[in-house]
């Protein structure tokens, strides 16, 4: 392999990050800072467009110096992004028309209500792999179109674009020259038919969208992203790879077979298992995605969201100020040898795969005179791998129900993967191994070797594969039998948070 380098660009939630990697998939430099969050109302989230640009060019320009290269040694840049977060800017002007609608976003919920009572749940879930739920962008950009004055009849006009963040920093990246996405992320609008890798018509009518707002949709390893503008980075780099974060992460853990899973461990939890060229639906309420491909040929993956998941240690810190750090959570949670019996669920914005109720909210249970900030600060960890657990055993029955064999081990990534406690409760709760790789940077990672497939770095699927190291293998030490009571509990609690209880942790929309 040449000396050359690869930059990936994340584009997340909390922060914009940008990683330098060697060809051997090393980190080489990187470069984070921190996303503003703005909660107009309850159960509403917004990003300013400008600050996900201005906080994504910092960085790659930062990860670039410390790396103490320049543009000429970046054969490509990779770009993944926080998905289904909904955009739309003028095409003459390049200004944003609204804050950005974030993924956990829930005020298109009523409009989502609607679609369903009209009918037309089994129709979207044909085309598109998904349930309807406001989580996605169609209702969103619906939204923007009709609350946002003027911006229907400029829509209708050609005047606008709308696109995820990936659009966004593309356009921005090659000076509004490429309007475009991949289908990793085209797939995560509801508007897109992943049996076709094409906008859906039907679909588009449906929701009352012009299609002159949509991106075109390109494989996520291609040489056709663009370019970026001369003087940004100091040289015209091509884009080589666009995928969702989740899809990034599931091509970076190297999970290119049917049946190989990972969980990513971020602002939320996201879990995807790979199935080939096979679609095929849930029906323990996981959605069906497009998985990031280099081809044509569409590949798939059964996915689970989780809404809140390292959230809830951000919670910690900035709600309760039970932690000056995030990093501190670890050493709060430790200080007691259980939760205490409290559970605690963080539906904050709902609750996700696989219960779908939008509705929920967060709750603490199991509270007692003896309950202290420790116990709660080890609940709120163990929430997260009880709702990755959930995900993991509706997983597992959809394979099973396939013809496949459960799930037997579990990849990880993301930034609270790192902590071993959490981990291990992990692996405690699903009976299987947690592995976590030596590179936990899976997301940027990802499109960092979607980039260096497009640009010749890598010759094939197989080299990628080759360079993923172990770097700890969690083993499940808890028996059984007290797994499940736990499982148990938490589903107890579960029913306590949301208006119509989940029956046994099936999806009611399943």
């Amino acid at each position: 392999m040449t000396k050359t380098y690869l930059l990936a660009l994340d584009q997340g939630t909390s922060s914009s990050r940008s990683i330098v990697f060697d060809p051997a998939g090393r980190l080489v430099a990187q470069a984070q800072q921190e996303l503003p969050q703005i909660y107009p109302r309850p159960g509403w989230v917004e990003h300013d467009p400008r600050e996900i640009w201005r906080t994504q060019l910092a960085t790659a320009r930062a990860a670039l110096a410390q790396a103490g290269i320049g543009a000429a040694e970046v054969r490509a840049i990779g770009i993944t992004n926080q998905r289904e977060t909904t955009l739309v800017w003028n095409r003459r002007t390049g200004a944003p028309i609204h804050h950005a609608i974030v993924w956990q976003d829930r005020r298109a919920e009523p409009a989502c209500a609607r679609l369903r009572e009209e009918g037309h749940e089994a129709l979207i879930r044909e085309k598109t792999g998904l349930l309807i739920d406001a989580y996605f962008s169609a209702t969103k950009l619906q939204w923007l179109l009709e609350h946002v004055p003027g911006a229907r009849a400029a829509a209708e006009a050609g005047e606008l674009a709308f696109g995820t963040v990936d659009s966004w920093l593309v356009w921005q990246l090659t000076d509004g020259a490429r309007h475009v996405t991949d289908v990793s992320n085209a797939s995560r609008t509801m508007l897109f038919n992943v049996h076709t890798n094409q906008w859906d018509d039907e679909l588009l009518a449906l929701m009352d969208i012009p299609r002159s707002l949509m991106p075109e949709v390109l494989p996520s390893a291609s040489m056709e992203f663009g370019r970026t503008a001369a003087g940004l980075l100091g040289g015209s780099i091509p884009i080589a790879g666009v995928a969702g974060d989740q899809q990034s992460a599931l091509f970076g853990q190297a999970c290119f077979s049917a049946g190989m899973a990972k969980n990513t461990y971020g602002t939320g939890c996201f879990m995807l298992m790979h199935t080939g060229h096979r679609f095929e639906k849930s029906e323990n309420g996981l959605l069906t995605t497009s998985a990031a491909q280099a081809t044509a040929t569409p590949e798939y993956a059964m996915e689970g969201s989780v809404f809140v998941g390292g959230a809830v240690v951000q919670w910690l810190r900035d709600g309760l100020h039970a932690i000056r750090a995030s990093s501190e959570v670890q050493q709060l949670a430790e200080s007691v040898p259980d939760s205490g019996g409290v559970v605690m669920v963080p539906a904050f914005t709902g609750l996700g795969a696989p219960y779908w109720q939008p509705d929920a909210r967060g709750t603490i249970t199991g509270l007692t005179r003896g309950t202290t900030l420790a116990h709660i600060a080890r609940a709120a960890l163990e929430s997260i791998a009880y709702q990755s657990a959930a995900l993991l055993g509706a997983m597992s029955r959809d394979a099973v129900a396939a013809g496949g064999a459960p799930v037997s081990e579990l990849r990880v990534d993301g930034g609270a993967c790192v902590n071993d406690l959490l981990m291990q409760f992990q692996a405690d709760l699903l009976g299987i191994p947690v592995v976590r790789p030596a590179c936990v940077e899976t997301t940027a990672l990802g499109a960092a070797y979607l980039a260096g497939l497009a640009s010749g770095v890598y010759g094939s699927r197989e080299e990628l594969a080759g360079l993923w190291r172990v770097e700890r293998r969690f083993v499940p030490t808890m028996e059984r039998a007290r797994a499940q009571e736990l499982m148990a509990r938490w589903e107890h609690a579960v029913a306590q948070a949301t208006l119509a209880p989940a029956q046994g942790g099936q999806s009611p929309l399943s």
